[in-house]
């Protein structure tokens, strides 16, 4: 059925004669391109610009210039690209909006996919508002930009130049104009090896010489944020590859394309049915992955044996090394290349029994993936699964092979299953002695108890971590900052509160014996610190009470014809500390890292650091806390509680400081604002907040690197109007790049020599509580 510009009359009565002839003009390959839903959008789009009133030329464009941006990226992005051009109206002129139109078929052609289109139109909002003279020169230089750059590369070379020149408009046009040399040189920085647009035609036909049969493949943009890019993966029936490839270890990008696409399409022909996920740990899933990895690839060897030798390159694992991601790395290589030699009896096992294994099916590498993990486990090592993965970088990240149980609320609903929501009480200590206890109340029980104050047995040991689970707080929601948009993203980052583990005592007993000559030298400075009680001040016109001795002066110089002194009055003062201080720990999974030259950890260290600070802060007899956080995604933000105000410095806070471990990431901004909260419901005239941190904010969910800068300064400022005094004490030698702006000038102090901690921290409370 051939559809007609007359069927759409209504929508386009309302333009000039102009337009309408540029409509018939172009209605033939329009049609041609676009789906009825897609002529639709396309034409109720060109009537709101119309009315939008800023100018022909704008509609003008748009009628010529979108059908091409729907054939590249699909007409799903018309109405976003429609509203992002009336979103632009009210920041900026007519004609950059029409500059914009009409250089999209250039970016929708670099880019390929309607996400990375859409992610275009972003940064271009991003650059009306931290460089809007930019964006013109940019726009009149966007085939030579996207040429050579990404999406990510584009990103980060556009906001360097917008950061750099924010209040320079000369220089900011010079820089986007591509004129002044540190464009250039910011140019050849971000540029990549090679880019997926040049070369997918060449992959696709590869994988047809191959397997005889077309592939899917698409763009991601990996590298948005970071140049480290996304791994390969497989959804929806589409390859996607990264955008680019930098050439690796002097193979070139365009060989990394062919070996990761070969892959990705083993996977799809080779795997006929998916695994069960739901059943299987992380570290489960990566051990079967593995062996799943190998069996594809041997199956598409036996047809095309070069590919071994093609993908074995890739492979660079050496026979050393006992964590898990070690191991992944040398069994992966050891399955694939026979000339690779590796003894360990692990490595010995998985390449016989694959070698003997049937290949068939995907049943061998769940056998065989399953012994491996379970021998990892008894081996009791370590598991990441952000770190512990494959390195060779050709390899998807086998979502395709997983699959989950999805939850159907209307079929739940349908079965006449209601779920009720659980209720968490928190009550006494008599409450919970009184109650009546439901021995057969599991997890999903309507109703759970909580004691408010944990209670303890005669040993030491709480009823909770006796006989039942782990206590979790009420999880609290606090903003963060988004420097994109200027704006602060509500609720956005969830903390968790985790009661720490106990660990021994006798680390701490061997903390204070090694560093007992550090207590000595700090003993002298500590006593000047403590409170001297009440003090009379003396020689005072105006007092409490009379002075007599300085009275009996005065009669004396009356009557030897002196001058007397008029301050014979002196006032009783009561000198006292009024501080309340809050130690946050970073706790990240860089803690457990040593430190360079020394067989002790950060982690170590920053323990016996608290350790002393809190013996000193005790003979001082100020109020303190000590806490710790670490992260995994921004609704993971875990905080833990070593010490609270109230609590007295005895074995129970020490044993948990013996217990801490270094996990995961540094969302710091949530918890600096979740430190605030705790330091606001405590009544004292100062109100410290010291963290302590090895390291910049990072998280595995935020891939650019000033997100969360820009956050913890304004967690900074946050706490800093409720009277809070942020002070930062890092460990990173690289940190004065970023800690001043956060913490402030004068705010922060970057320790050189990290194994100087324990005797400075406590030195650096002392300075800033005088």
């Amino acid at each position: 059925m051939s559809v007609n510009l007359k069927d759409y009359g209504e929508l386009i009565d309302e333009l000039p004669e102009n337009h309408r002839q540029l409509l018939e003009a172009e209605w033939h390959e329009a049609a041609r391109i676009l789906s009825p839903r897609g002529l639709d959008n396309w034409l109720k789009s060109a009537a709101a610009l119309h009315r939008m009133g800023r100018g022909g030329d704008i509609v003008a464009a748009w009628i010529e210039e979108v059908p091409g941006v729907a054939r590249e990226v699909g007409e799903d992005v018309i109405p976003d690209f429609a509203q992002a051009c009336l979103q632009f109206a009210s920041r900026t002129s007519g004609a950059v909006i029409e500059l914009v139109i009409a250089t999209a078929p250039i970016a929708a052609k670099r880019l390929g996919d309607a996400e990375l289109f859409r992610g275009y139109l972003q940064l271009l909002n991003v650059l009306l508002g931290q460089a809007a003279r930019g964006l013109r020169p940019m726009l009149e230089h966007l085939d030579q930009l996207l040429g050579v750059l990404t999406l990510g590369g584009l990103r980060r070379w556009a906001l360097w130049g917008a950061q750099a020149h924010r209040s320079n408009f000369d220089e900011q046009v010079r820089y986007f104009s591509l004129e002044s040399e540190e464009a250039k040189a910011m140019l050849q920085k971000e540029r990549k090896g090679t880019l997926f647009v040049d070369i997918h035609r060449r992959i696709g036909m590869y994988l047809r010489a191959l397997w005889g049969r077309d592939f899917f493949m698409r763009p991601t943009a990996g590298d948005f944020e970071s140049r480290e890019g996304f791994k390969p993966f497989i959804a929806d029936y589409f390859l996607h590859l990264p955008d680019a490839y930098d050439d690796w270890n002097g193979i070139a990008g365009l060989d990394l394309y062919r070996a990761a696409a070969a892959h990705c399409a083993a996977h799809v022909v080779a795997t006929t049915a998916r695994i069960d996920a739901d059943r299987l740990s992380v570290l489960q899933q990566a051990c079967v992955g593995l062996f799943e990895d190998a069996r594809v690839e041997t199956l598409a060897i036996r047809r095309f044996p070069r590919l071994k030798d093609f993908w074995a390159q890739f492979h660079i694992a050496q026979a050393k090394g006992e964590s898990v991601g070690a191991y992944l790395n040398r069994i992966a290589r050891a399955l694939l290349d026979p000339g690779y030699e590796d003894a360990d009896p692990l490595v010995v096992w998985a390449r016989e029994g694959f070698a003997n294994a049937d290949l068939a099916s995907n049943g061998v590498s769940i056998e065989l993936g399953l012994e491996l993990a379970e021998e990892l486990m008894k081996r009791r090592l370590p598991f990441s699964p952000y770190h512990d993965v494959q390195e060779a970088p050709y390899r998807d990240d086998n979502r395709y092979l997983w699959e989950y149980e999805e939850y159907s609320y209307e079929q739940a609903i349908a079965a006449g299953f209601m779920p009720q929501q659980q209720v968490r009480k928190y009550v006494s200590v008599m409450e919970m002695v009184n109650e009546v206890e439901v021995e057969t109340a599991g997890d999903d029980a309507q109703e759970i108890w909580v004691c408010a104050a944990e209670l303890f047995d005669d040993d030491g040991i709480s009823f909770n971590a006796k006989e039942g689970k782990e206590p979790v707080a009420e999880p609290r929601h606090y903003d963060e900052f988004d420097y994109h948009i200027q704006l602060a993203r509500p609720a956005w980052a969830t903390v968790l509160e985790k009661r720490p583990k106990f660990g021994d005592l006798a680390v701490v007993d061997a903390i204070l014996a090694e560093h007992r000559k550090v207590t000595q030298r700090l003993k002298h400075l500590l006593d000047a610190l403590q409170p001297q009680g009440v003090q009379r001040i003396r020689k005072l016109e105006e007092g409490d009470e009379i002075d007599i001795n300085a009275a009996i002066r005065s009669l004396i110089d009356i009557r030897m014809g002196q001058q007397p002194d008029p301050r014979v009055m002196m006032r009783s003062v009561r000198k006292t500390r009024d501080i309340a201080v809050l130690v946050l720990l970073d706790l990240s999974e860089s803690t457990n890292d040593k430190v360079a030259g020394q067989d002790y950890t950060v982690l170590e260290l920053t323990r016996a650091a608290t350790v002393l600070l809190g013996e000193a802060i005790h003979k001082v007899g100020d109020a303190f806390a000590v806490h710790g956080f670490y992260s995994d995604g921004r609704h993971n933000v875990f905080y833990q509680r070593y010490k609270d105000f109230e609590q007295p410095w005895n074995e129970i806070p020490k044993a948990r400081l013996a217990g801490m471990e270094g996990r995961f990431s540094t969302r710091m901004g949530a918890a600096i604002r979740h430190a605030g909260y705790h330091l606001a419901q405590v009544r004292a005239a100062k109100k410290l907040l010291i963290v302590v941190t090895d390291g910049e904010p990072a998280d595995i969910d935020v891939r650019d690197p000033q997100y969360l800068r820009y956050d913890a300064k304004k967690a900074v400022e946050d706490v800093g109007r409720i009277g809070v005094v942020p002070f930062c004490l890092t460990l990173d030698p690289r940190a004065d790049q970023y800690v001043a702006r956060i913490f402030g000038q004068r705010n922060f102090l970057i320790l050189d020599h990290v194994e100087r901690l324990p005797e400075r921290l406590p030195q650096l409370y002392a300075g800033l509580t005088k």
